[in-house]
């Protein structure tokens, strides 16, 4: 990218992978940088133990944007965050600051660089029609008629996955496209034949090289949720009478299966297996999506913060990160 584009940090990661304590260093170390939140559930208002919202006293010294302004009731897309990351990034850069964009949801970094594709709104009458094929056989048997139509979609999307795979056999059928080729068209072009994202981005990524030791932080981290109030946490969400499962919010990691354990569906040894199971496939996702991640720059988590630090810094050169 061209130097004289404003300079924009991304630092991504797996749960449980350090990036917050990461980010937070390296603001306080440089204060021209400034964090945007780039996390799905921590956008949203009353969850802050289970989506591991920062400690007071750590947004003093490094304010997060788009951190808890959403109501939970509210759904919130990786197209608003487009608008509302773009919008922060033009005011910092306004201020002669530098965002630094830390988070784990994968979808939202790359809805921010590619834009967002010219797909067709939802078909009812197509839908439909999916649904009752989906009755009759199954949806594992729509998947099977993905792969056939569309076999790169297909390959990273699990046959249960049946509003994705809904999604790609509507596309399919409203254009005569496969969702790869959409998706394909949009990172080369962009949004109306511009770059997607003008900037000029370094990206970083904790990328740990120890699986076991990653699933031993996440098993620490859920019980130690639930002696911090997790628990608590959603029943107080549930008291609010608005909320249900389907809403993203109470759909994030640790929340449903909380939700699913106070509606009596399983006891607490269950709800406890779960919720460290499904976090753990959570963070596989993520690596799975940063694994040939295009200019991507990788950082060892099991590095000292001071290492880490200068690692980042050595990286951003002249005229990249000017006046350092």
């Amino acid at each position: 990218m061209s130097a004289r584009q404003p300079p924009v940090l991304f630092l991504m990661g797996p749960t449980c992978s350090g990036k917050t304590a990461l980010a937070v260093e390296l603001v306080r170390r440089k204060p021209r940088l400034a964090i945007i939140n780039v996390d799905s559930a921590l956008v949203y208002r009353e969850l802050d133990v289970g989506a591991a919202r920062p400690e007071p006293e750590v947004l003093a010294v490094a304010p997060h944007r788009l951190l808890g302004f959403r109501d939970p009731a509210e759904p919130y897309s990786a197209a608003d965050f487009r608008e509302d990351a773009l919008a922060e990034i033009r005011a910092l850069h306004e201020q002669g600051r530098i965002p630094l964009l830390v988070g784990g949801t994968m979808l939202y970094f790359r809805t921010l660089l590619q834009g967002l594709a010219a797909l067709p709104a939802a078909d009812a009458t197509v839908r439909a029609q999916l649904d009752a094929r989906a009755a009759a056989e199954g949806w594992p048997a729509l998947h099977a008629w993905l792969a056939e139509v569309d076999p790169e979609t297909a390959a990273r999307l699990k046959p249960n996955d049946q509003q994705r795979v809904q999604r790609a056999l509507e596309v399919f059928l409203l254009t005569g496209e496969p969702l790869s080729a959409h998706h394909a068209r949009q990172a080369t072009e962009g949004v109306g034949g511009s770059p997607a994202f003008p900037y000029n981005v370094k990206q970083f990524a904790l990328l740990p090289n120890d699986r076991a030791l990653l699933h031993a932080r996440i098993e620490t981290r859920f019980h130690a949720m639930l002696k911090t109030g997790l628990i608590e946490e959603v029943q107080r969400l549930a008291a609010r009478g608005d909320l249900h499962p389907g809403l993203p919010a109470i759909r994030a990691v640790g929340y449903r299966q909380v939700w699913g354990y106070l509606a009596g569906e399983y006891d607490r040894e269950e709800m406890v297996r779960r919720a460290i199971v499904a976090t753990r496939q959570l963070a596989k996702r993520q690596l799975t999506w940063l694994r040939g991640w295009p200019g991507l720059i990788p950082l060892d988590p099991e590095h000292s913060l001071e290492s880490l630090c200068e690692s980042v810094f050595s990286t951003l050169q002249e005229p990249f990160y000017p006046e350092m």
